[in-house]
């Protein structure tokens, strides 16, 4: 019996919670006064800021902890090459898109149905990819070889994500067998 075939081609993730984006990093040199003169001088050290810090990290330890318990209930073992992550973001609605008063809960006529405002899509994968990672769901994002990225607004359902992790190079060879 193929080990493989006990091992699922495909999972789904589902994650609840406000999806965060991975944010910028600056960088800046350190400095410290010196003790001598009493002027600034530059340390020749580097520091990093990461912008949003504490939303992503919620966010990326939601992802984890979800990939975790997908990874165990099915029997999912990382894909050693190319993966297919395609990521469904699912993001609340700002206040002002909805209607005051009576109507209030209803969305307003000019409330757009595509999200097309921050945070980046880019970014959002960006976090979760590195939260597949670090939860051992996949071996490294470099091994993403395709896939896709939408960002809707939560309606009808919470905020979150709806992840599908395939596994490339099986989903290739299951293909070349039905053709044979």
């Amino acid at each position: 019996m193929n080990p493989l075939s006990e091992t699922p081609t495909e999972i789904t993730i589902s994650v609840e919670g406000t999806p965060a984006p991975q944010g910028s990093k600056q960088a800046f040199a350190v400095r410290r006064k010196n003790r001598a003169t009493g002027q600034m001088e530059y340390t020749g050290k580097t520091a990093v800021k990461e912008s949003a810090h504490d939303k992503v990290q919620a966010w990326r330890t939601r992802v984890e902890a979800d990939a975790k318990k997908v990874m165990e209930l099915t029997g999912w073992t990382p894909p050693t090459g190319g993966v297919i992550v395609d990521i469904q973001f699912y993001l609340p609605r700002p206040k002002g898109h909805y209607r005051t008063g009576r109507y209030a809960g209803l969305l307003r006529e000019a409330a757009p149905a595509a999200h097309t405002v921050k945070p980046d899509r880019d970014k959002l994968e960006r976090s979760t990819h590195d939260a597949l990672t670090s939860s051992g769901i996949i071996n490294d994002d470099a091994n993403i070889v395709g896939g896709s990225i939408w960002k809707h607004y939560a309606d009808g359902r919470p905020p979150g994500a709806v992840i599908i992790i395939r596994d490339y190079d099986r989903l290739a060879t299951d293909d070349d067998q039905d053709t044979e």
